[in-house]
């Protein structure tokens, strides 16, 4: 993290700003096209670009066959390369170029990287094509045995060869390498090896031609390189003005960072495009981090490389964030992918429970029904189970259990459910259990004052749980839990004896803003009656909340959202803090960008246009202030002790089994001094 820039800088919160540029190219011409490259890298520069990458062989042009080996053109490139880096002086990105140069006694494809008035390096192309429409052997020599090698470039004597890094070291992470077309279609690509030695941004220089069918193939090795590699890789195609005698261009540019899209630009342009996206560097480091084989593979190929250091010096200036970023995490905006992972998502719950259950003998489920979305959800989710392994639904055992504040919407709807659903249902009044148990506490409560304290809440949270197990016991039953990932992370729960507490759990593997889209899911299927489809979406459009303190003790509902914050936040945070591990500033930084302005990107599929929130920087701050304190404060001793349960999303789990591992008296120290120096503004006066 870059401390000494503002808050609103994309540099300070660990981006780089990366471009993939291709220009109209003017055959055998390089002083027309360093005039070309010159006014893309000025447009680069005002957008606050590290890296611009332009297409291969774009000063002389790619297709121009035996051209590239005569002296006046081959001069042209060297005295429009001086041009450029001259010119680079008073640019901010590092412009990687293609160019034909003389070595030895050979002719090289090179990537030229050029930054502020000097060349950092040059890296040759390793592998030439020599078959179907490719003839590069004619001209040009192999660079992947120039290791160690320097070269003569702008009145310098400079790197050269496929062995070489360029770091900005004024930019953590920020480490880039440059290979040319071909080398990215062999088996172990160039910019595998120089991944593993640390590069972070991976820049492919392409004057691929295009027939039909390669954009598909150019898109498939960039996004599988960036993911396998675990980086960036910036890919730029020549395009329009390239000699078509018999092969045509399409100009395509496209960013990939560990396999999924930044951006892109249409292809057959007329005239100069560049895609352009902030690449998240710290996503990559903990990647790595995270993935231990990543660095077990460095020691079995152990790849050789030289660094070569330059300093960016981003402009401390709030430059806007160039990546899409997602308010709801786990919930894909696109229809066709949201549908997929409902999919998926459900059957992993049902596969999970009918493991269990056949594992056990066959028990019957227990469920609580409350009428809101966990236990709905998990009645479906049993429903289906039950149905997969040839059993009646009415072996589903559910029970509404009112306690003081039940109201008479959620249990009618959870009695309707239950029936809708062919499961057998039984109420089973908990309050005059309540109140003896209180009475022999002593608790005021019981003497006819409204005290609605944690311990009035927890008896009636565990005398319900105490219920469920016994009648498992009765009925030669287990009971199932609903207790989402959003609460495991909070701590939401009531310990041991509460809804913390079952013998087998489907919903741990969920966070709550994925639940309701799932139940939208199974209305989608078309496999319910039209009241069980009613009743859904009653409970879809109730208010969360645990209906323990009766309403005239709020004043309204008692609303879970009211009390912890609203689920929105805590599911962006838990999702940035699991899956990636993320500074709490860098959190703010982005839940503000994503949820500043209700009316700027996508929603999910069927999220209600009328309640769709927007949340400014301090009040983001402040509810991310309590996520930070109740998860890493003090939940994790009820995380410790959870039941077993599936693990459904790609960020993880809090199964003390599997994704993540803490100690129960733990603390949430640094975190917290890191959100508050990052926003002080949202905490002054506490």
């Amino acid at each position: 993290m870059i401390t000494d820039l503002p808050f609103e800088n994309v540099y300070r919160h660990g981006f780089a700003r990366v471009a993939a540029c291709t220009i109209p190219v003017a055959v055998a011409d390089p002083a027309t096209n360093a005039d070309a490259v010159l006014e893309s890298a000025r447009a680069c520069d005002a957008e606050g670009v590290a890296v611009a990458v332009f297409p291969e062989l774009c000063l002389s042009g790619y297709a121009i066959d035996d051209l590239v080996m005569q002296d006046p053109l081959l001069d042209a490139v060297e005295t429009a390369l001086e041009r450029l880096v001259l010119a680079s002086a008073d640019l901010l990105p590092v412009l990687l170029v293609g160019a034909p140069l003389r070595h030895g006694n050979r002719l090289f494809n090179c990537a030229v990287v050029i930054h502020r008035g000097r060349v950092l390096g040059v890296a040759p192309k390793a592998y030439l094509p020599t078959y179907r429409e490719f003839y590069e052997h004619r001209w040009y020599a192999r660079g992947d045995d120039q290791a160690g090698q320097y070269i003569r470039v702008a009145g310098a004597s400079v790197p050269f060869g496929p062995d070489l890094l360029f770091e900005a070291v004024d930019v953590p992470g920020l480490t880039l390498h440059a290979e040319v077309c071909e080398d990215v279609w062999v088996p172990i690509p160039p910019s595998s090896g120089a991944a593993l030695a640390g590069a972070t941004v991976l820049a492919n220089l392409s004057g691929s031609p295009i027939t039909i069918g390669r954009a598909d193939d150019r898109t498939l090795l960039s996004q599988s390189q960036s993911m396998r590699c675990l980086a960036a890789y910036v890919y730029a195609a020549a395009g329009q003005g390239e000699s078509t005698n018999d092969v045509s261009w399409d100009g395509q540019t496209m960013i990939y960072e560990g396999g999924q899209l930044l951006a892109t630009t249409e292809r057959f342009p007329d005239g100069p495009r560049h895609s352009v996206a902030d690449v998240d560097l710290d996503r990559l480091r903990q990647d790595r981090l995270r993935q231990g084989t990543f660095d077990d593979n460095r020691r079995t190929t152990a790849p050789t490389f030289r660094t070569v250091s330059f300093e960016l010096a981003p402009p401390a200036v709030d430059l806007g964030l160039r990546r899409s970023i997602d308010r709801f995490p786990f919930v894909p905006d696109d229809p066709a992918r949201l549908a997929q992972d409902c999919y998926e998502a459900f059957n992993i719950q049902v596969s999970g429970l009918v493991q269990r259950l056949q594992a056990i003998g066959g028990p019957r489920p227990v469920l609580g029904v409350s009428g809101g979305l966990d236990s709905t959800h998990a009645l479906l989710v049993i429903a289906r189970a039950m149905d997969r392994m040839g059993r009646p639904r009415s072996d589903i055992l559910t029970y509404t259990l009112p306690g003081f504040a039940t109201s008479e919407k959620t249990k009618r709807n959870a009695i309707a459910l239950a029936r809708a659903v062919g499961a057998s249902i039984e109420e089973i009044d908990i309050r005059p259990a309540a109140t003896e148990m209180l009475a022999r506490m002593g608790h005021p409560f019981a003497a006819g004052q409204p005290v609605h304290d944690v311990t009035f809440e927890n008896v009636q949270a565990g005398l319900r749980t105490d219920y469920l197990f016994r009648l498992a016991n009765q009925n030669n039953g287990i009971v199932v839990g609903t207790g989402d990932l959003s609460e495991i992370a909070l701590g939401w729960s009531t310990y041991g004896v509460g809804d913390q507490m079952s013998h087998y759990s489907v919903n741990p593997g969920v966070p709550k803003t994925l639940i309701q889209h799932l139940i939208r899911w199974v209305i989608s299927s078309g496999e319910l009656t039209d009241d069980t489809v009613g009743v859904l979406q009653s409970v879809l459009d109730t208010e969360i909340s645990p209906e323990l303190v009766p309403a005239a003790q709020e004043g309204r509902l008692q609303s879970t959202e009211d009390r912890i914050g609203p689920y929105n936040l805590h599911d962006f945070t838990l999702y940035h803090v699991l899956r990636f591990g993320f500074r709490p500033s860098k959190i703010a930084f982005l839940a503000a960008h994503a949820w500043n302005d209700p009316d700027a990107g996508a929603w999910p599929p069927g999220y209600p246009e009328g309640e769709r929130p927007a949340y400014d920087l301090v009040t983001v701050a402040r509810w991310l202030e309590v996520f930070l304190k109740r998860f890493f404060g003090f939940a994790q001793f009820k995380r410790t002790a959870i039941p077993n349960g599936p693990k459904v999303s790609p960020a993880g789990s809090l199964s003390p089994r599997g994704d993540w591992r803490a100690p129960s008296d733990g603390n949430a120290r640094a975190w917290l001094a890191d959100l508050h120096a990052a926003v002080p503004q949202a905490f002054r006066g506490d």
